[in-house]
């Protein structure tokens, strides 16, 4: 599929780090590295397997996860030779990790408040929840989660057909956006019921993130981890119409 999608309108590794963090419900400040740096090589590969355009980001920080996991399985005999300042080869690493999370929480307090000051002088008409229900935007990694879900309930038959139509990311963005014009949201699951094989899976999904970079739609969740729900971007369309 000659389609890529470039990740630096998305998340970075940092970004990857704390998603695994958080989704783990890990204690920043004792990170169990084999684990994380396990589940950070998987998305890795599902990014290679997508053809997305992984920055060279995502490769230095994969090489510090694999050195410093080699530094906490040396034998206690070994570990006592090094010096007293690297007792603990995580302290860099969660370091960066603590500060990058503080610039990241400012960061959105003040997109908040952009958006609070756009709302005085503007009459766009953004995404409303029902009444009592809250949504944010999901982030790369929860899509690629969800991906992944989507890819182990996929029969193995399914795989293995061979089937002669040819389906691409534009044609799938294109039949996307048809039919959020006759559904307004749907959820990300529903979106891949119907597919016939994984070429038509990981068209549909590079589609997802596409229009996302396009500003065509938002994708939402009610709570974090949970269902997916993809939602025409309104606004977007009527400054672009």
């Amino acid at each position: 599929m000659a389609y890529k999608v470039k990740l630096d309108v998305f998340e970075g590794p940092l970004d990857l780090l704390l998603y695994l963090i958080k989704k783990n419900e890990i204690d920043i400040y004792d990170i169990p590295i084999a684990t994380i740096t396990e589940q950070y090589m998987e998305y890795l590969d599902l990014m290679r397997m997508l053809d997305l355009n992984i920055a060279g980001e995502f490769l230095v920080i994969a090489a510090t996860l694999i050195h410093v996991k080699s530094k906490m399985l040396l034998p206690p005999d070994e570990k006592e030779l090094l010096p007293e300042e690297e007792e603990d080869p995580r302290e860099e690493l969660v370091r960066r990790l603590v500060e990058y999370k503080k610039f990241k929480e400012v960061a959105g307090i003040l997109q908040d408040l952009e958006g609070q000051r756009k709302k005085m002088f503007t009459r766009d008409i953004p995404f409303e929840a029902a009444p009592g229900e809250v949504f944010f935007e999901a982030s790369l990694f929860d899509l690629i989660t969800a991906f992944t879900r989507v890819l182990k309930d996929v029969p193995k038959e399914m795989f293995q057909e061979i089937i002669k139509d040819e389906f691409t990311v534009e044609r799938s963005m294109h039949d996307l956006l048809h039919m959020l014009v006759r559904t307004p949201a749907m959820s990300l699951f529903d979106l891949f019921k119907n597919s016939k094989n994984k070429t038509e899976i990981i068209a549909t999904f590079l589609a997802v993130l596409e229009l996302i970079r396009l500003k065509e739609i938002i994708v939402v969740q009610n709570q974090n981890f949970s269902d997916i729900e993809i939602i025409r971007n309104e606004k977007h369309r009527l400054n672009i119409g």
